[in-house]
């Protein structure tokens, strides 16, 4: 075998050491600084994407909380609103029942009036017809001569005891 060759190894090392440093000066010129171009390009591209996520996230936390303030401070301004309707319909309902009590204390009233009224007038007309039965009821027992203002004034009496 001709690699076993001892009589060709200074000439194959020769040509390994050649083509090695070759490799290494193509490789270190060439390739390795492009490739380390693109990897700094992708980690600044990386480090500006997550400064700029950073950013967003740090305006979008303000927004949440100026959103919450403002949804809070809404929330106070409707519990005020609500507060202060309630405290006036409240008021409203109370003003109406007390005007409704007084009308209702005035038609009352008014009604008990009529039916005294009433109630005098009926009693008046009873007063009067029982004067005239008995008026009649003591002709037909033979009592003549009674008119009917004694009847009424005895009515009257016999009502007081």
């Amino acid at each position: 075998m001709p690699q076993l060759d001892f009589s060709v190894f200074p000439s194959q090392l020769f040509w390994l050491v050649v083509c090695f440093f070759a490799m290494l000066f193509i490789m270190s010129r060439f390739i390795i600084p492009k490739t380390a171009e693109m990897i700094n390009l992708r980690k600044a591209k990386i480090d500006g994407d997550l400064e700029k996520a950073a950013e967003i996230k740090r305006r979008v936390e303000q927004t949440l909380e100026k959103y919450n303030q403002a949804l809070q401070e809404a929330n106070e301004r409707a519990a005020v609103t609500l507060q202060k309707t309630r405290d006036e319909l409240n008021e409203t309902i109370l003003r109406r029942q007390t005007e409704l009590s007084a009308r209702l204390a005035a038609e009352i009233e008014t009604g008990e009036k009529k039916i005294d009224a009433a109630r005098d007038k009926a009693m008046q007309k009873v007063e009067d017809a029982s004067a005239d039965l008995a008026i009649e009821v003591l002709q037909k027992l033979g009592f003549v001569g009674i008119n009917s203002k004694d009847a009424a004034v005895t009515l009257k009496k016999l009502k007081k005891d």
